[in-house]
């Protein structure tokens, strides 16, 4: 794996899950795109789809580790979906109306977020791009 990405900027992944008689296959896939797609956030918590050798598959995010200290992916993984099965996935979290509750605007308070993303499990076809909080009546106490 370390010489796909020093000669050809390509990186290692595997594709695993589905139905009970596919079997992970391993991919190699090219660090640029794969770079580019993880600065969006919708490629964390949305249906990818994937091109294997002519045949499209459906999967999601499981897992992607970084260099600890370069730009560099070094490894993903994802999991094959069906439309029948559920899914677990972390979605990020959006806070609306932080500046403008009455906690803050009329209170003085201070909001601190202990969560920017939460697990849930769901279809596929179900999975929201984020999970709105309005905070727009949260008051202090």
């Amino acid at each position: 794996s370390r010489r796909l990405r020093r000669e050809a900027g390509m990186i290692p992944a595997i594709m695993f899950g589905g139905a009970k008689n596919k079997k992970p296959v391993s991919l190699t896939l090219e660090h640029k795109e794969v770079f580019k797609a993880s600065e969006s956030s919708s490629f964390y918590s949305s249906v990818l789809t994937i091109d294997v050798e002519g045949k499209e598959e459906s999967v999601i995010l499981k897992d992607m580790q970084r260099h600890p200290a370069k730009q560099e992916i070094m490894h993903v993984d994802f999991q094959r979906v069906t439309k029948s099965n559920p899914i677990s996935i972390l979605v990020p979290i959006k806070f609306l109306n932080e500046t403008t509750c009455p906690a803050v605007k009329i209170g003085g308070g201070r909001i601190s977020h202990q969560m920017s993303e939460v697990v849930i499990t769901c279809l596929a076809a179900d999975i929201p791009e984020f999970v709105a909080i309005d905070m727009q009546e949260i008051e202090i106490g």
